[in-house]
């Protein structure tokens, strides 16, 4: 199949086709990634409303920014898949997909005939994924998982915020963009097996999993010393200095990771006495002397602005940073030396900017900044897919297809029915 928009076949995954039945955020975030690479995504919507995020706000000209932003580069059609007709034409993308993404609560696929089992039979080229809350197997695998519940269960709100205040909610969807970064690199993983023996693969992702995995060396600290780690505001449980100080204006990041940087950090401060005071000649002492460290460092980073220190630390060798609000990164130019902030667009006129594609991969042309990536109306590829479908198989012509011509009478019954089916009923 080819694709049906300008973006998809750029990058590596070019020749990759990709049936997207998720909504929302993690398995869209996990298709935009695939996108963003090359592969041509399409994405299943559900009849009438679409995707739940196209009426999430803010809106552009009626269009949510918050669909466009993850369904960028993605072509739509909408399927009843209880009808026969669309069903077929379901089978029929199958039948020219590499990877199936689904973010459905267990057994909601297997019980309309499209589950990991059925097509592991009939199509076993394809690499099935599923992204749900707590996996596909396990006690809690029935259960709904949204990101704040894994947020919860999964510890790290427990090691947000700052020891007097209450467990935070991490300020982005750690729970479903963690859970869509593991579900990417299973696609990939599998994609790759695929290429040694020509058979696709389950990939099974939880996002309670995932955040599990995301806890850095929280579950080993317990482990080894017996302490619940707990909250600790922005300071890192096991570095000293890596936390914000007090500068004249605002606050300043110093990450000073090891002893090297930090005997760094005490001559640019003027303090080449500190890297030898015994309370902190090695970074165990100092996380145990933390409060007097911060009180000897904050003594003189009060007395410039946050921009001048960001200056002498970078010239120090010192990894540092101002604390960016949002507005701060649109515009930055490191981002903006690096493509990093797209335009993306809906169905109507207007354009507004995103995060664009980390992954630069030597050979591939990046996505031009200047021209928007477009993400689709709902239903908007119908007619593009089912005549390419149907032409396939010489049982639809388009008006500008090769074969062009009359078509039987059954076969164009077939696209008018189906052609309807696309616009009733509910999957």
């Amino acid at each position: 199949m080819k694709p049906n928009v300008g973006t998809a076949n750029r990058g590596p995954l070019a020749g990759i086709t990709v049936l997207d039945f998720s909504r929302v955020l993690a398995g869209p975030y996990c298709t935009m990634i695939l996108a963003d690479l090359g592969a041509r995504v399409i994405k299943i919507e559900k009849i009438g409303t679409g995707d739940d995020t196209r009426a999430f706000g803010p809106f552009v000209d009626g269009e949510s920014a918050y669909f466009t932003c993850f369904n960028r580069g993605k072509e739509s059609i909408v399927l009843d898949i209880k009808s026969p007709r669309d069903r077929e034409l379901l089978e029929r993308l199958l039948n020219t997909a590499d990877v199936v993404v689904e973010n459905f609560r267990p057994g909601v696929l297997d019980r309309l005939g499209y589950g990991a089992e059925r097509l592991a039979k009939t199509h076993p080229h394809i690499v099935y994924t599923s992204i749900s809350g707590f996996g596909h197997t396990g006690p809690l695998s029935d259960l709904p998982g949204y990101d704040m519940v894994v947020q919860a269960m999964g510890g790290v709100m427990s090691l947000t915020g700052w020891p007097d205040g209450p467990p935070s909610r991490v300020g982005t969807s750690f729970g479903d963009l963690g859970a869509a970064l593991f579900a990417t690199v299973g696609i990939l993983s599998a994609l790759f097996k695929r290429t040694k023996n020509a058979q696709g693969a389950r990939v099974d992702i939880g996002m309670l999993d995932c955040q599990a995995a995301l806890m850095e060396t929280a579950l080993a600290r317990f482990d080894v010393e017996g302490k619940v780690p707990t909250r600790t505001g922005d300071s890192h449980p096991s570095l000293a200095p890596f936390e914000s100080f007090a500068a004249r204006d605002s606050r300043i990041i110093i990450a000073a990771g090891n002893d090297t940087l930090f005997m760094l950090l005490a001559d640019a401060l003027g303090l080449p006495e500190l890297a030898i005071d015994p309370r902190f000649v090695t970074n165990d002492l100092r996380c145990k002397n933390r409060p007097a460290l911060v009180e000897a460092i904050e003594a003189i980073t009060r007395k410039l602005p946050v921009t001048s220190w960001i200056e002498v630390l970078n010239e120090a060798g010192v990894p540092c940073a101002p604390i960016n609000t949002i507005d701060k990164l649109l515009d930055h130019p490191q981002l903006v030396a690096r493509n990093m902030i797209i335009n993306v667009q809906g169905q109507g006129s207007a354009i507004f900017r995103t995060a664009g594609n980390p992954i630069k991969i030597e050979g591939y042309a990046e996505t031009d900044p200047a021209v928007p990536v477009r993400a689709p109306g709902l239903n908007e590829h119908r007619e593009a897919i089912l005549s390419e479908l149907m032409s396939a198989s010489r049982a639809y012509a388009s008006s500008g297809s090769p074969e062009g011509g009359s078509q039987s009478v059954s076969n164009t019954k077939l696209a008018s029915q189906s052609d309807q089916n696309f616009t009733k009923g509910d999957a």
